[in-house]
C-alpha cells in the first residue's frame, strides 16, 4: 500500500502593495493644477524656442526662395543655402541615426527628458492645456464645470476652449505642409477658401491630428501608442538620473502644522498634500516609484518644492537623481555604456559633418542603351550612352565630360555643357572603340563630368563597352 503524504490547507498570502493613486477626477480625465518652478521655467522657454523655429522658419526666403523647402514635386529639398536631391538621401539616413543615437545617450544619462522637455507631443499638449485653463478656469473650476450640466456658461466656455484647439491644429497643419508646398501662395488659398486637392487633404490631416492627439488622447499617446515608453527601461541602469521620491527622508507620509518637527510625530517630510499627483500630467503618483508612464517633466519636482520651502524643509523630497544616490551611494556619471553612445555619436557627427563638406556639387549618372553596339561610318564600334546631369549648385556652372583612362576609346558627340542653377539635363553620347581589336567583349568604362572653372568639382559614374571579339 503506498504511503500519502498530509496535506495541510492554508490561506493565500498576497503581499501588501502601495496603493496607487491617480490625479483622476471622477469624470476620469485629468485636470491638472497650475505651478511655477525652475523645471517648468526652463520647458516653457525651451517649447516656447521649438516653436518659434517650427512656425517662423517656413516664412524665411533665402535667394528669392522659401529658405526651407523639401520640394518633392521637382525632388529636391532646399535648406537655406543647399539644395539636397534624392542622391543625398543616404545623408537624411545618417542624420535619423545621429538623433536615435543622441536620443540613446540622453537616455542613459538622465531618463526620459526628451519626453519631458521637446517631444511635440508634449509640448502640444502643454500648449493645449494652458488654453482650458484660459477657458475654463483652474482646476478646481475645470472638474466643477466638467460635473455641471449644460448650460449657457459651460456651451460658451467649452466652445472657447475648442476653438482655439482647432485655431491651434489648424496653424500647426499649414505650417507642417508648408515645408513641403510654398506656405504663401499655401496660405493664401486658404485665407481665399481656394484650398482644394492633395494640399487640403493634408492640411485637414494634420490638423485633425494635433486637435486628436493633444486635445483629446494626450497621456495616452504616452502610456499606449509611444514605443519610447516601453523600452526605456532596458537602456537604464542605477547611475540614470530620474525623477524620483526620497522615501527614506518622506515616510511615514501624514499632514502636520509647519511648526511641528516631523520626528516628533513619527512622520517623515511627506506632508501627504498630493500635489505632485495633481501636477503630473500623465496622473501617476511618482511617490509610488519609477513607472513607465512618467515622462520625465519634472513638474513634480517643482510643485513638491513649493511645499518644501513654505514647510520650511529642504528642497529635493522628490528630485533628479539616481538608484544608487537612492541608496546612500554616489552616482556615477562616466560609464561604459554612455561613454560608448557618446564616442559612437561624436564619430558620426564627424563623418557627416565630412560628408557634407565633400559632398558633390554635381551628379552624373550614365545608363548604356538597350541596344548591343553598331559600327559608324569609320568603321569603328560604337555604344550609345544615356547621360544625366544635376547641377546642385545655387549659379550656372559650365560642365566637360571625359573619359577616365580611356585609351582605345573616344568620345562622339557633346562634351561641353552649360546647366543653370538647380537644372538636370538627360543628353546622349557615344563611345567609339579607336583600337583595332577589343581586348574582351565588355569593358569598363568611366566617365567623369569636370566643373570647367573648377577642376576639383566633379562627379564619376561608370558603364560597360560591349564589343564583338572577332574586332
Amino acid at each position: 500500500m503506498s504511503e500519502r503524504i498530509p496535506v495541510q490547507l492554508v490561506d493565500t498570502f498576497e503581499p501588501s502593495r502601495p496603493n496607487k493613486t491617480k490625479a483622476k477626477s471622477s469624470d476620469n480625465l485629468i485636470h491638472t493644477r497650475s505651478f511655477t518652478g525652475l523645471f517648468r521655467t526652463l520647458r516653457m522657454s525651451g517649447a516656447g524656442f521649438l516653436f518659434l523655429l517650427f512656425f517662423g522658419t517656413v516664412w524665411l526666403n533665402w535667394g528669392g526662395r522659401q529658405a526651407v523647402l523639401w520640394d518633392l514635386a521637382n525632388s529636391k529639398f532646399h535648406i537655406f543655402g543647399a539644395t539636397f536631391w534624392p542622391q543625398d538621401f543616404i545623408l537624411l539616413s545618417a542624420l535619423l541615426i545621429i538623433c536615435a543615437f543622441g536620443l540613446f545617450a540622453i537616455t542613459v544619462f538622465a531618463g526620459r527628458v526628451w519626453c519631458g522637455y521637446t517631444c511635440p507631443q508634449s509640448s502640444w499638449t502643454w500648449l493645449f492645456m494652458w488654453c482650458e485653463k484660459v477657458t475654463e478656469g483652474e482646476r478646481n473650476q475645470r472638474i466643477k464645470l466638467q460635473a455641471a450640466p449644460w448650460g449657457p456658461n459651460k456651451l460658451a466656455r467649452r466652445a472657447a476652449k475648442h476653438t482655439l484647439w482647432l485655431a491651434i491644429s489648424l496653424i500647426t497643419g499649414l505650417t507642417f505642409v508648408g515645408y513641403f508646398t510654398p506656405i504663401r501662395p499655401l496660405a493664401q488659398e486658404l485665407l481665399s477658401l481656394q484650398l482644394g486637392g492633395v494640399s487640403l487633404f493634408w492640411v485637414l490631416f494634420f490638423t485633425g491630428a494635433t486637435y486628436i492627439n493633444a486635445g483629446w488622447l494626450r497621456e495616452a499617446v504616452c502610456m499606449h501608442m509611444c514605443p519610447y515608453a516601453r523600452f526605456q527601461s532596458v537602456m537604464f541602469d542605477k547611475d540614470t538620473l530620474t525623477i524620483s521620491y526620497d522615501a527614506a527622508r518622506g515616510e511615514n507620509r501624514g499632514p502636520r502644522k509647519r511648526e511641528v518637527a516631523p520626528a516628533s510625530v513619527g512622520l517623515g517630510d511627506c506632508i501627504d498634500c498630493r500635489m505632485c499627483v495633481q501636477v503630473c500630467p500623465t496622473g501617476i503618483d511618482i511617490r509610488d516609484g519609477l513607472q513607465m508612464e512618467c515622462i520625465g517633466c519634472a513638474a513634480c519636482v517643482d510643485a513638491c518644492d513649493s511645499i518644501m520651502d513654505k514647510m520650511g524643509y529642504d528642497r529635493g523630497l522628490v528630485r533628479y537623481t539616481s538608484e544608487h544616490q537612492l541608496q546612500g551611494g554616489q552616482t556615477h556619471l562616466l560609464r561604459p555604456r554612455l561613454v560608448g553612445y557618446s564616442a559612437v555619436l561624436l564619430i558620426m557627427i564627424g563623418a557627416l559633418a565630412l560628408a557634407l563638406v565633400q559632398r558633390p556639387m554635381v551628379s552624373l549618372d550614365v545608363s548604356k542603351d538597350r541596344g548591343l553596339y553598331r559600327e559608324n561610318s569609320l568603321g569603328q564600334i560604337e555604344n550609345i550612352y544615356s547621360l544625366k546631369v544635376i547641377n546642385k549648385t545655387q549659379q550656372r556652372q559650365q560642365y566637360r565630360l571625359e573619359l577616365i583612362d580611356g585609351e582605345g576609346f573616344q568620345l562622339q558627340g557633346r562634351t561641353e555643357l552649360s546647366l543653370a542653377a538647380g537644372e538636370i539635363a538627360d543628353f546622349p553620347v557615344s563611345v567609339a572603340m579607336t583600337s583595332e581589336r577589343a581586348k574582351s567583349s565588355s569593358q569598363e568604362l568611366a566617365f567623369r563630368l569636370v566643373d570647367s572653372q573648377d577642376p576639383g568639382v566633379y562627379s564619376v559614374a561608370n558603364s560597360r563597352f560591349v564589343a564583338p571579339m572577332n574586332r
